[in-house]
């Protein structure tokens, strides 16, 4: 009897010990958005289970089971644009094929400009060119001397415009000539940008280093070596460069345990953070206020018009002063990611236009005048790499070319710019004029019926489309047939500069809405799908039958070793 009394007092023991795990780890789960984006190893396994299919040449125009008379439309619209790309973009094409094999990071975005069925037969017949020979204002002049407006925007880099950029350059050049190249000691020129990014960040110290990615690595390392803490927080969606720990999932091949991925605007997430101790820091990615809890849109995974995204300041400014409270009250570092945005918002960046302070913000992109560059500012305590009463116990983080001459230089005279009233006029109205810019090219959308909206915050756009379609990506080619240039993310993302006065925008305006009339006209947004959620479901009883060696001939798929 003793016995199994002992026994059932240990088993009850260790219930009651097992209770508050288990009770953490459902809080955790609940903290997280139920999509895929926010299950990051359930994001792997997935990814690892669907098959690579290509459609035949005629299965590509008539995948959503379109009327046939539809199907030969878009066939011919699509022989007329393959012949517009063929002629007008010859040498820019021919150049980028001649390197195509032995520069891998260009495989990579051409293979990804599409959905994947459809890969194939776009890259034969509407290949975009990877060269450039030229920029002036807000355009971009390609190989064959055709002109586009930028609206690719160099990934964020180009907010103020080319020109200003390649005035930085020069005159960054010129205060620092005098020393070269030379690395080790400092330029005179870091003093004053030191001086200047503490007073636009509001915080205490600045570290320098060769890219936002970079930077970010050093500040959640910090942000770890100061609390004694292993575990970060990421919110659903946001990216914060292509190291590991804040990759979770899909693009990286290793597991990363210490992350936890949860839901942005989410009060179970700031219940997640009040009750745990193991939390080192939050990284916040502004620009997740467009699409909270959604991946950057790429136009390579439009398989139907789900994309979703708009802009509410208020709701994510509450959101930011919840989140400061609870990382204050619980000794989390708040760490704003303003790589991307920082500077496009406002002078002072997120943090001013929201009006939240962070423990350490990561900036890059604009702020090298045009060069890369990564930088952390943040309070003082934070950014100290070493212990006075423990010496060897330091928190390293050097690199060959933080700080150089050159980068300094080209900084320093971005910092002059920004303080120059010609660049505070730009910030004047600035969501009022590009809030208008968005309703405008809106309206003339509507007024022409067609399915297309976009979405803004502030010069950051996306595309959205407003009828079930499975062909929404190939707006794209469309729109750099009427003289539109897009990064390799396509209609996604759309970053315009500042440079943009109202004439250049009004052409831009124009452009588009040609651009989606001619992609109607040639019956691209006249399938057979009722609703998206019925071509989610043709697209998984595709990667079914590919899965069971089933290739319906009525479908036309092909195999790996088919396509």
């Amino acid at each position: 009897m003793s016995a199994l009394l002992a026994t059932l007092s240990a088993t009850a023991a260790a219930a009651v010990i097992a209770l508050p795990k288990a009770a953490q780890r459902l809080q955790l789960s609940r903290a997280k958005h139920p999509s895929l984006t926010g299950h990051a190893r359930m994001a792997r396994r997935v990814a690892a289970l669907i098959p690579h299919y290509a459609y035949s040449e005629r299965a590509f125009f008539r995948s959503d089971d379109p009327d046939e008379t539809v199907a030969l439309r878009r066939e011919n619209g699509f022989a007329r644009l393959a012949d517009l790309y063929r002629t007008r973009f010859a040498r820019t094409r021919a150049e980028t094929e001649a390197v195509r094999d032995g520069l891998s990071d260009l495989q990579f975005t051409g293979l990804y400009r599409v959905p994947f069925q459809y890969a194939g037969h776009v890259r034969a017949h509407l290949g975009a060119g990877a060269f450039a020979a030229a920029s002036e204002g807000v355009t971009i002049t390609d190989l064959d001397g055709n002109v586009f407006y930028d609206l690719a925007g160099s990934y964020g880099v180009n907010l103020f415009g080319v020109d200003f950029y390649r005035a930085c350059l020069e005159d960054g050049a010129a205060k620092v000539n005098a020393l070269g190249p030379v690395l080790g000691p400092l330029h005179p020129v870091v003093t004053g940008n030191v001086a200047r990014l503490k007073a636009l960040s509001g915080l205490d110290e600045v570290s320098f280093h060769m890219s936002g990615t970079e930077a970010v690595m050093q500040a959640v390392r910090l942000a770890r070596y100061h609390t004694g803490r292993r575990r970060i927080v990421r919110f659903c969606g946001a990216y914060h460069g292509w190291w590991g720990e804040v990759q979770p999932g899909i693009g990286n091949p290793v597991p990363t345990s210490d992350t936890l991925t949860l839901s942005d605007m989410s009060a179970r997430t700031l219940r997640v953070l009040s009750s745990r101790r193991d939390v080192a820091c939050v990284l916040v990615n502004p620009l997740q206020a467009m699409h909270p809890n959604a991946g950057a849109p790429s136009d390579s995974a439009l398989v139907d018009s789900g994309r979703k995204a708009s802009f509410d300041r208020a709701a994510y400014t509450q959101w930011l002063q919840e989140l400061r409270a609870v990382c204050t009250a619980n000794k989390i570092v708040l760490i704003f990611d303003e790589v991307f945005l920082g500077f496009r918002l406002a002078r002072g960046g997120a943090q001013e236009y929201f009006g939240v302070r962070a423990d350490m913000v990561t900036y890059g992109k604009t702020l090298g005048g045009g060069l890369p560059v990564g930088v952390i500012c943040g309070r003082a305590d934070l950014m100290r790499r070493f212990r006075d009463d423990r010496p060897v116990d330091i928190c390293f983080a050097r690199g060959t070319f933080n700080a150089h001459p050159y980068v300094m230089g080209a900084m320093s005279a971005f910092l002059d710019r920004l303080e120059t009233p010609e660049v505070a006029a730009l910030y004047r109205d600035l969501d009022a004029t590009w809030d208008a810019r968005a309703a405008r090219l809106n309206a003339l959308l509507a007024e022409a019926e067609l399915p297309v909206r976009v979405a803004n915050m502030s010069t950051v756009w996306t595309v959205l489309y407003t009828r079930p379609s499975r062909y929404n990506w190939m707006l794209q080619f469309y729109l750099r047939a009427e003289g539109l240039a897009l990064s390799w993310v396509g209609s996604g993302r759309m970053i315009f500069s500042l440079a943009y006065d109202d004439a250049a925008f009004e052409a831009v305006a124009a452009r588009f809405v040609a651009a989606a009339h001619a992609m109607r006209a040639d019956g691209w947004w006249e399938g057979g799908a009722p609703t998206d959620k019925a071509i989610r479901r043709a697209i998984l009883r595709e990667v079914a039958a590919i899965r069971l060696g089933k290739l319906g001939a009525r479908l036309g798929l092909r195999a790996p070793d088919q396509a």
